[in-house]
């Protein structure tokens, strides 16, 4: 199976080493030509994922329309780039293209998910989201890595298996891509929350409880989205909010962590270098939490932390000063 990734920064890097171990030929776009060229030269992405070696199956290219070509008419087309620029990546590729996007997070401007960016702009094409816990570093070095591929068409998902599923990265199916999505947008906001906490050493309970109690948010927003409730305890779910709360690669928690320091958010995000998808999405998290009436309160203090409104100290105390209530 012929497989393109589009978009050269870490994940997409990463997944299209790792289908170059797997398949005959992998080619790999990226937008700026000089990195392209550099990457095509050095045979790694020094830039994201250091020395690690690119597979002689991976070519790059920022040949927009030979990547598209490469595809044919039986590969399959991965969007690798931020979820601000997933409309656009979507716009620009013909309907018949079967699209899979790794990115998660709501998008900023419309507070859409993936599916519904796809639903507009090509809403006759196969398409559906690959997600899970994962760090890039490790699915490019081949260190055992699980993921979930979810469409409303299970062919599609099929797809997914064939062209990644290998001895280090086994890929699930799902036909709950909503459910998909919203746990890999909320774990984000919610690691924040946890790399907050575990900066202000709170303790190993504190942390437990915020996964946790995370986790009822993150279910109770994608129920009244039509997600499936089991969707979240699995591993876009349950999997990916572990991870990313609690892993020291987890540039979302590294956020919270600084956070708790003291830092300022502008000097945390230009020291960064990478996107935290969790900063830019958490706002519009709770706008449409709010607009279907579904109470997130651990979302709500991350965003007024975010918005210099509440000092990280405060938004805990104010968590834990709120009524007690049933757990369920």
């Amino acid at each position: 199976m012929n497989v393109t990734v589009l978009g050269a920064g870490a994940w997409g890097t990463a997944l299209a080493i790792s289908a170059a171990r797997r398949q005959s030929h992998v080619v790999l776009w990226a937008r700026d030509a000089a990195q392209a060229h550099l990457m095509q030269h050095q045979r790694c992405n020094q830039k994201y994922l250091g020395d690690t070696p690119f597979p002689h199956s991976l070519s790059v290219t920022s040949d927009w329309d030979a990547a598209l070509a490469h595809v044919g008419q039986s590969g399959l087309l991965v969007v690798g780039t931020p979820m601000a620029a997933l409309d656009d990546m979507l716009t620009r590729v013909p309907a018949h293209v079967p699209v899979l996007w790794l990115c998660k997070g709501f998008e900023k401007t419309s507070g859409r998910l993936g599916h519904e960016i796809a639903q507009a702009v090509r809403p006759h094409g196969l398409s559906g989201v690959l997600s899970g816990p994962s760090f890039a570093i490790e699915v490019a070095k081949g260190q055992p890595t699980a993921l979930v591929a979810a469409s409303d068409n299970q062919e599609l998902a099929g797809w997914a298996v064939d062209a990644f599923h290998s001895d280090s990265l086994r890929v699930y199916t799902s036909s709950d891509p909503v459910g998909v999505e919203v746990g890999g947008a909320v774990k984000n906001v919610l690691a924040i929350a946890t790399g907050i906490a575990d900066g202000l050493d709170l303790g190993l309970n504190a942390r437990a409880a915020l996964i946790t109690r995370g986790l009822a948010e993150m279910t109770r927003l994608g129920l009244a989205l039509g997600a499936r409730a089991d969707t979240f305890m699995g591993l876009s779910g349950l999997g990916d909010l572990v991870l990313t709360a609690t892993g020291h690669l987890s540039r979302n928690r590294s956020v919270g962590l600084q956070l708790a320091q003291g830092k300022d958010l502008p000097t945390i995000l230009s020291e960064l270098g990478h996107v935290s998808e969790g900063v830019y999405s958490a706002a519009t998290v709770l706008q449409r939490a709010q607009a279907l009436g579904v109470a997130m309160p651990i979302t709500e203090a991350v965003v007024r932390v975010l918005d210099g409104r509440l000092p990280a100290r405060q938004a805990v105390q104010a968590l834990m000063a709120r009524e007690s209530r049933s757990e369920h």
